[in-house]
Formats: structure tokens, sequence, C-alpha cells
């Protein structure tokens, strides 16, 4: 008998957000999120994450999110699936704008509220851990049209007030808590990241990092806020992850890997180690950026680190230190050459199962805290059969090959405490706006274009899955 590297305690589960799945984008009291004010990719997604404010001012006729996979009206469909397949837990996010419709309110939406109730009720009763996101690419519009984003001071008060409504509404439902989803994408995608619209800023960076700076206190003071309502509460960061490789051995090539790690890094050593790491003065030195500290800030981030620290990883990176030979990798938002040694899924993102191990063993050997891999999973187009079946061999041997090498990590002696795929259920890409772009074990019958039934039906993947978990991750076959 083949005995599991994985704890008996293990937390295999799914992931989603609210943004990407919920639908109902007007329902029940909710504002405006990022999300509702994009088309797809087909019609200038990209061009209006980058400049949000002209996006406001279309009509694009079609917005993938108002209804997404609908399930605000489906959840109990849903869960009932991901339980049937064993889920210990299920990572999804509270939409800000439900609870605070503009973000700034004193009051909350209690429509929103009890929406949240009856899920995380749900999920218990079906006897799944609520991993819950608190913000998750979902700054309320209103508060990047009224404030300017993250870059304004006074959405730590939002936030906080926001944190505090949802720790006391569901302190005994919910014990796994993340304060920012993938908290280094403000970086790449400031809008999803800390609804910014950096596009007529003189300084971007500049604006980008005070942001930060502003989420890293809010983070912060929300892990002491939530430990004072909850002693009991788990509360983690997050990181989008990958470690990245020196496209040579030579040493200006690892080099430009390490700097390239270290601009993730940089969000978790603040938030696990408490202070801002020393190699941080020179990149704000070189780089003209004065970050504003209020008296207190450094306190409050050294006294109030996080519990764990979870993160998403899809693939590993390449880069040189040769800017010419430098070049992007199709549909995806970090710079990285094309590895050889590497097959790629049909939106470019590298298939590199060990570069998981390697992370792990990275992140692990840097901070000591526990790790919980809260999103990997393929996005792939996938067929219905003429019998209703859908063979997705390709997601199987994927997710197979990642898990093997997270067990090998934990063998290595990296502790772990979950693993929740990406999108268990099929939904709306966050970078694209697709449905084509499919993760989910579980399908859900709606194209591009906003046309099906939305009726849900199983993957092969699905009974596989289920067989990881009946085993705990022993029988992967």
């Amino acid at each position: 008998m083949v005995t599991s590297k994985f704890p008996k305690d293990f937390l295999w589960g799914g992931a989603v957000a609210a943004n990407q799945c919920e639908g109902a984008y007007d329902v029940d009291g909710k504002g405006l999120s990022p999300v509702d004010i994009l088309p797809d990719v087909h019609h200038g997604r990209w061009e209006a994450l980058m400049n949000p404010t002209e996006a406001l001012e279309k009509d694009y006729g079609f917005y993938p999110s108002h209804e997404s996979i609908d399930f605000y009206h489906h959840y109990k469909e849903d869960l009932a699936l991901m339980a049937e397949m064993g889920f210990k837990t299920f990572r999804t996010s509270i939409c800000w704008a439900r609870i605070f419709p503009n973000g700034d309110e004193t009051e909350p939406n209690e429509a929103g509220l009890k929406f949240y109730d009856d899920l995380f009720n749900e999920c218990q009763r079906l006897g799944m851990e609520p991993l819950v996101t608190i913000q998750h690419f979902d700054t309320p519009v209103a508060l990047m049209t009224n404030y300017g984003g993250w870059k304004n001071r006074k959405l730590i008060d939002f936030y906080l007030n926001y944190c505090e409504v949802v720790f006391n509404r569901y302190k005994d439902t919910v014990k796994y808590w993340l304060t920012f989803n993938e908290i280094n994408m403000i970086l790449h995608i400031p809008f999803f990241g800390g609804g910014l619209d950096v596009s007529k800023e003189e300084h971007p960076e500049q604006v980008k990092y005070q942001s930060a700076h502003h989420q890293l206190v809010a983070s912060a003071m929300a892990t002491k806020l939530g430990h004072e309502i909850n002693p009991d509460f788990q509360i983690g960061c997050m990181l989008a992850a990958g470690a990245t490789y020196p496209n040579t051995c030579a040493p200006e090539d690892v080099w430009k890997a390490l700097e390239a790690d270290r601009e993730g890094y940089f969000f978790i050593d603040v938030q696990a180690r408490g202070y801002y790491p020393s190699y941080s003065k020179r990149f704000f030195k070189e780089n003209n950026i004065e970050l504003e500290i209020a008296e207190g800030d450094l306190d409050v981030l050294k006294e109030n680190t996080v519990d764990f620290i979870s993160f998403s990883y899809y693939s590993s990176r390449l880069t040189s230190a040769d800017e010419k030979i430098n070049s992007k990798t199709e549909g995806n938002v970090f710079a990285s050459l094309k590895n050889p040694y590497l097959k790629a899924s049909e939106w470019g993102w590298q298939i590199d199962p060990l570069g998981l191990r390697t992370t792990m063993n990275q992140i692990y050997d840097r901070y000591q805290k526990p790790l919980f891999v809260v999103e990997n999973g393929l996005g792939a187009k996938d067929t219905v059969e003429s019998d209703g079946s859908i063979i997705d061999d390709y997601r199987i041997d994927y997710l197979r090959e990642h898990v093997r090498e997270m067990g090998e990590a934990i063998e290595d002696g990296v502790e772990c405490l979950g693993y929740t795929t990406w999108g268990c259920i099929d939904l709306v890409s966050a970078g694209s706006g697709e449905m084509s772009k499919r993760y989910g074990f579980i399908y859900v019958d709606r194209d591009n274009d906003g046309q099906g039934t939305l009726a849900r039906s199983k993957k092969k993947s699905f009974d596989w899955y289920k067989q990881v978990i009946s085993t705990n991750g022993a029988d992967l076959a």
C-alpha cells in the first residue's frame, strides 16, 4: 500500500473568486466591482484594464462578469458537487461592493451580508472549511472614482471598517482568512490590485508602491483586528508566486533572476517578517520612490505579521540580463522567456511541476511559516462529447504532476496546510474575460458570448480529484 506524503489533516479543496463566478452584479444592493466595467479580451479588456477611467465612460455591450456562472443563485448546487468530491476546504472571496456598495459607507448592506451567511453556513454543513479572501481584485469602483484607489490613505480606514464587519459577522463560521489576493499584482495590473488608474500619473511606480504601503499597513492592522475578534483566526497573506530561473549560468543572468523574485518577495518580506527588506532601500532610491510612512506604521507592520503564507503557482519564469533577448510569453502578465525544456498551455503558460517544489522550498526557507497552495491549475479548452462526457486528461496530467511535486516538497520538510486548485468550477477568466479558458472539475454550459443553459456537469477530472482526496494524495493514478 502506498503511504501518503500529506498530513492527515491536509486541507484539500478548490478555489474561486467572487468577481469571477458570482454574477448578480446589480442584485441586492451591490455596487460596481472592477470586473463589472470590463469587456472580454476580444473587445478591449486589456486596454480597459490599463485605462479604467475611460472604460467607465464606454458601453461595451457585453460584460462577462454581469452574469458569469451565476454562482450567486447556484451556490448550493455547486457546493454539493464540491462536497461530493470530498473537499475539506473551499476558497472564495467576499465581494467588498456587496457589503459596502461604494466602499465608504458607515453601515453595511444587510442583503450582502446575508448571502455570505448562507454561503459559509452551507460550507460548514457540508464539512468544508471556508478559506476567505477579503479583497480579491475587488476594490469597489467608487473608491477609485471618488478617492483615487489605494494611493489614498483613507482606504485603510474603509478597508478596516469592512474587515471589522465581516470578521464579527463570520467569526463563528470562518477560521482561515487572506487579507489581499496576489498582493504583488498591484505592480502589474494596478486597477485589479489597487483600484488604481495610473495611465495619467507622472510617476506610476511611486503611486503603485505608495499604494502598496497602504495595503501592507491595512493588512497588518486587519491581522491585529482579526486576532482580537477571534484569537483562533488563522490570517494569511497571498503571493502570485513562481521561481525565476536564469537563462544561463552567467552571473548576470543569475543576479537578474534573483532581482525578479525579490520583486514579489518584497511584499511577503513585510507581511511575514514585519519590516521592509534591506534591498528595498536601494531600489527606492534608484527609482526615485519616496514612501510617505505615517508615525506608527512601521510598528504596526512589525507587531502584526501573518500566521501563514499562501500563494498561487501556475508556472515558473525565465529571465536574461540581456534585454535584447528578453520577451514575453503569450497570455502571461509576468515577463518571461520561453523555456526550451518546458511545454506550454494553450494560453502560453509554461508547465513546470518541479517548479512548484522549488518555489515551496524557496518560500519556506525564507520565512519558516506554514504555506498554503491556494491556486494551481490548467486553463484549457474543453470539448463536450456527443454522450455529454468531457475527457480532460490534460488537466489530470497537469494536476497529478503538481500534486506529486507538492508532496515531495512536504517530504523536503516544508510545512503545508492545504491545496486548493484554481477554478474548481468553470468561471470567467480574470485576464481575458473568456469562458473558454476553463480550469474546473465541473463544466458550466456557458460560452464566451454569455450563451448557454448554465447547467453543471462533471468532467473526468472530477472523479480523479475525488480519488486523490479520499486517499489523502496517496493515489494519483
